[in-house]
C-alpha cells in the first residue's frame, strides 16, 4: 500500500482489494511497509475520519494473514489496543476461561 493514500484512496482500496464498504462503521487500519506507522479510516456518522499514528521507537506487531490471497486481518478492540501499545499478539497467551455449560 501507498502510505501517502488519503480518504478517497483508501476508501477506494477498501471497496476494490478488501471487498468491503468503508461507511459500515468498521475501523480500516493500514501499516506502512516499516510497521512504524499505522492510519485508521472509518465512517464517523457524518463523514469519513483518518486517524495516523507514528510511534518513536520501534514497530506495531501485527499478526499475518493466514493464507496468500488473504487481504486483511481481522481484530478484536483489544487487540488493536494491544498492538498500539506496543504488544506483540504472537507471544500473548490466553488462559483458559470459565464458560457455563450449554444444556442442547
Amino acid at each position: 500500500m501507498d502510505f501517502r493514500l488519503g480518504f478517497d484512496g483508501l476508501f477506494a482500496l477498501i471497496q476494490s482489494r478488501l471487498k468491503a464498504d468503508p461507511m459500515s462503521g468498521h475501523l480500516f487500519i493500514f501499516r506502512n511497509r516499516t510497521a512504524g506507522r499505522v492510519k485508521v479510516l472509518y465512517w464517523g456518522g457524518h463523514g469519513l475520519c483518518l486517524w495516523c499514528q507514528r510511534r518513536e521507537a520501534g514497530r506495531y506487531h501485527f499478526p499475518e494473514a493466514k493464507g496468500a490471497t488473504e487481504a486483511g486481518v481481522e481484530l478484536s478492540p483489544a487487540q488493536f489496543a494491544m498492538i498500539l501499545d506496543g504488544i506483540d499478539l504472537s507471544r500473548v497467551r490466553r488462559f483458559k476461561r470459565f464458560e457455563v455449560a450449554t444444556r442442547g
